[in-house]
This record gives C-alpha cells, structure tokens and sequence, in this order.
C-alpha cells in the first residue's frame, strides 16, 4: 500500500471512531413510544433495576459518556431517537427520569447542558 492510502485509511478510521456505532441508527422507537410495558422495560434496565435486553445493555453502556457530552459522539439520527425516548420518558414518568438523572448525574453537572440538547429541535 501506499503511504498516501495509509494515511487515508487512518484518517477515515479516526473520523469515524467520533461516533458511536451506527448499528442502532435505524432502531425501531415506535414500540418504546407505544408501548409503556416496553419503555418502563428499557428505563429499569438503566436503573439497573430490570432485566436488560441486549440492545438495551449497549444503550446502558454509553449513558454516562452520552450525558457527559450531550450527546456528542451520536450520530445526527441517534440524536433524534434518544430525544424521542427521554422526552417520552420525561412525560409519561417524570419520577423514573428524576431517577434516571440522579443515577447518572448525581452532583448536577450535566443537567443544564444535556436539558438544553434534549429541548433542541430535531
């Protein structure tokens, strides 16, 4: 190979290690949205409260870091669905999102950020 295509090939591997995978881009939320047995499934899984599904596991993993940086390593189409989902949650069970944001920012230093993202337009 040449050294051009070397460097090509890393640069295209780092530009794309800033994102999450784009593996759940074209995750159904229609049935979290739905369906309150399925959503309140998903919300005590990341309580760790639950039993997870394997899907639900791999969200679970990137909360921290998602909420730390707004969602900065999302994709522009995983930005949409996990607007869709805290925002459903938020609605239909306000008392599970207070768990949730004192379970994943208990000192308060994401909150204004992270709130200011999720009220963003889509």
């Amino acid at each position: 190979m040449r050294p051009t295509w070397i460097i090509l090939i890393a640069c295209l591997t780092l530009s794309a290690a800033d994102f999450y995978s784009s593996k759940y881009d074209d995750f159904d939320v229609e049935p979290l949205l739905e369906n309150d047995r399925i959503l309140m499934g998903y919300t005590k899984c990341f309580l760790e409260q639950g039993p997870c599904t394997p899907d639900a596991k791999d969200f679970r993993k990137v909360i921290p870091e998602a909420l730390e940086t707004s969602c900065g390593k999302c994709t522009p189409k995983q930005k949409q669905l996990i607007k869709q989902v805290i925002r459903a949650v938020m609605a239909t069970h306000p008392e599970a999102w207070a768990e949730l944001e004192d379970k994943y920012d208990p000192d308060k230093k994401y909150r204004e950020n992270f709130d200011k993202f999720i009220a963003q337009k889509d």
